[in-house]
């Protein structure tokens, strides 16, 4: 009989010992994850109003940052649709493997966006946006000189990325 309580109460204090590091550990977390946030949008304010030309590149990086915005919210609202096809219960198994596909090229089409971003920021080193839509691929550099020899470098360099020919416009974007 002792030995069923010992264990009992050995059990208990665990469990008991287990959820209070959980709790007791759980807020910390969150609370670093929130400082670190706070500070960098501190340093952020610090750093545009240390000089003006690092506040034309961060205006230049916000309108590019703005483009990224409006693209991640638009596929996230048509990832958030095809999930919810997926999820249906009166969706047919057509309509749920036709969403999954679709869910799948999203992604491909992003990853290829951003090998596109960094080629162009390792080649030429300006920083851009891509958006790629079927057969388009829409370029916005960050660059105040509008230069049509870069324009069809830029252009060349990411064609050479697909094996079909592709529509692809350059857009410079700058202060």
């Amino acid at each position: 009989m002792i030995n069923k309580q010992n264990l009992w109460f050995l059990t208990l204090f665990s469990l008991i010992l287990v959820l209070s590091v959980y709790y007791i550990t759980m807020p910390n977390d969150l609370l670093i994850a929130s400082n670190s946030t706070t500070l960098e949008k501190e340093n952020k304010t610090t750093e545009e109003n240390t000089d003006s030309d690092e506040t034309d590149t961060i205006s230049e990086a916000d309108s590019l940052t703005a483009l990224r915005v409006n693209l991640d919210e638009e596929r996230d609202k048509e990832k958030t649709e095809l999930k919810a096809t997926m999820t249906k219960e009166e969706a047919t198994v057509e309509e749920k493997n036709n969403a999954y596909e679709q869910l799948k090229n999203l992604a491909v089409i992003e990853g290829e966006e951003e090998k596109l971003e960094k080629l162009i920021k390792d080649t030429y080193k300006i920083n851009s946006f891509v958006k790629i839509d079927n057969e388009t691929i829409t370029i916005v550099a960050a660059k105040k000189d509008h230069d049509v020899t870069l324009a069809n470098n830029i252009m060349r360099t990411v064609q050479g990325e697909f094996d079909t020919k592709k529509i692809i416009t350059v857009k410079f974007e700058g202060n």
